[in-house]
């Protein structure tokens, strides 16, 4: 069973659904890397709250 040729149309929906997720892939990492640097330098219960406390 042959497909036909793919439509222009389908090449640029294509390539924008790959830059979207190259977009999300990066925002994912960003969110990740400040999490990882929250809860190494201790501020675990503010990493998971969001509220920073008084010292």
């Amino acid at each position: 069973m042959s497909f036909g040729r793919e439509h222009d149309l389908h090449k640029r929906r294509k390539g924008r659904n790959v830059g979207l997720g190259l977009v999300l892939i990066g925002f994912v990492a960003v969110i990740f890397g400040l999490t990882v640097v929250k809860v190494t330098e201790g501020e675990f219960a503010e990493a998971l709250s969001g509220v920073a406390r008084g010292e």
